[in-house]
């Protein structure tokens, strides 16, 4: 074992004790550490201390419309998959203060909300997370206006990603091509082994970080095991999305009768689009006192399932689910292309666990396709 510096690139090896060196130097170095932790009923994101609070022993099975936690029968530290939460709610809080307008002496004021951007590190960012990171990315900075507070919590965000070895019955993250290994982008990527872990080092500040971690370089026969669960994990998918051409097949097809199908099971209740890590429908709000002497501007999420969300002076433009749904995924696999030059989906699945009625995207997509 060793304290030196590893290369950008290099991969190494710690035992699964030394992650905590890894949270104590991030600590160190000013980061909250935010991370999967057992809460609700699942696992979620959120502030945690050290390897304590991680969920270890602990997976998920999910289906449509169902998850649930199980305990298994090993110690392993990131044995799940993915939860309802993602980390867009760090970068893209759901509700977030933007100014305070107050009434002054017959006139007005209006204070813009400023505040230190958080300095967090992700711990447990999977592959499909990651590249949905660099979709919003795409979305608040990658146009003429940027938004300051998205970039700022960004350009401060340290991502420890782990690639996935064990798929979800809902995840088609490689029919995306977005895992299961983790893409570029990540300061440490991370493989969970039996008794250790593989660590890619992918930035300078990960490289900074594993100063102060025993470690040694990663043997041959542990850089093979890693490859084969990864390959075994890409052939183990439990759903598959077909995207060649994904673009002109719905807009071709905006008047199949698939959308009157799926629109007789749909709720509308919008918890797709809040579990997805790549939607960004937002809402600005005036919230007054009770005096009205000040005034509150706040940003909040939204969904374009909302009837409300399609009002526009004279009408609403979506009055019906059919139009709705078909307005979401349509912009998810096609428009979003157009806007952006990728796709909206990542293949996380969780749009499909956690619909109350089970709609599953990969299905959609294989009944307009087999029925064109």
């Amino acid at each position: 074992m060793t304290e030196l510096t590893p290369d950008i690139g290099a991969y190494v090896s710690i035992d699964k004790e030394a992650l905590e060196s890894i949270f104590r130097g991030l600590k160190q170095e000013g980061y909250t550490l935010i991370g999967p932790t057992l809460g609700e009923g699942a696992i979620v994101y959120d502030e945690i201390d050290g390897m304590d609070d991680l969920p270890i022993g602990w997976t998920d099975r999910q289906e449509a419309a169902t998850y649930r936690l199980h305990r298994r029968d090993d110690q392993a530290v990131f044995g799940y998959v993915v939860g309802p939460h993602s980390w867009k709610r760090f970068l893209f809080p759901p509700v977030q203060k933007l100014m305070t307008i107050r009434k002054q002496n017959g006139s007005f004021s209006v204070e813009p909300h400023v505040e230190e951007p958080p300095r967090y590190a992700f711990i447990g960012v999977r592959g499909c997370e990651l590249q949905a990171i660099h979709i919003q990315d795409r979305v608040f900075l990658g146009g003429p206006y940027q938004d300051p507070d998205y970039k700022a919590r960004r350009q401060l965000a340290f991502v420890l990603a782990v690639n996935c070895t064990e798929p979800g019955a809902t995840c088609f993250c490689a029919s995306m091509d977005t895992g299961p290994k983790a893409g570029p982008g990540f300061d440490l990527g991370l493989t969970e082994l039996d008794d250790v872990f593989v660590i890619e080092v992918g930035s300078e500040m990960g490289r900074r970080i594993m100063s102060g971690v025993r470690w040694r370089p990663a043997g041959a026969f542990e850089l093979q095991t890693m490859r084969e669960r990864l390959t075994q994990a890409e052939k183990s998918m439990g759903r598959h999305m077909d995207i060649s051409d994904l673009p002109a097949l719905l807009y071709q097809n905006l008047e199949h009768p698939r959308w009157d199908q799926v629109a007789e099971r749909c709720l509308s209740c919008a918890n797709c689009t809040m579990v997805c890590p790549t939607c960004f429908c937002s809402d600005v709000q005036e919230v007054s006192d009770l005096l009205g002497e000040t005034n509150e501007r706040v940003r909040v999420w939204d969904s374009c399932f909302s009837l409300q969300f399609s009002h526009v002076h004279g009408g609403n433009i979506r009055p019906h689910v059919r139009s709705r749904y078909r307005q979401w995924m349509t912009h998810k696999l096609a428009s979003w292309v157009d806007q952006f030059g990728t796709l909206g989906c990542v293949g996380c699945g969780r749009c499909i666990t956690w619909c109350p009625v089970g709609i599953d995207i990969t299905e959609e997509i294989t009944a307009i396709r087999g029925e064109v």
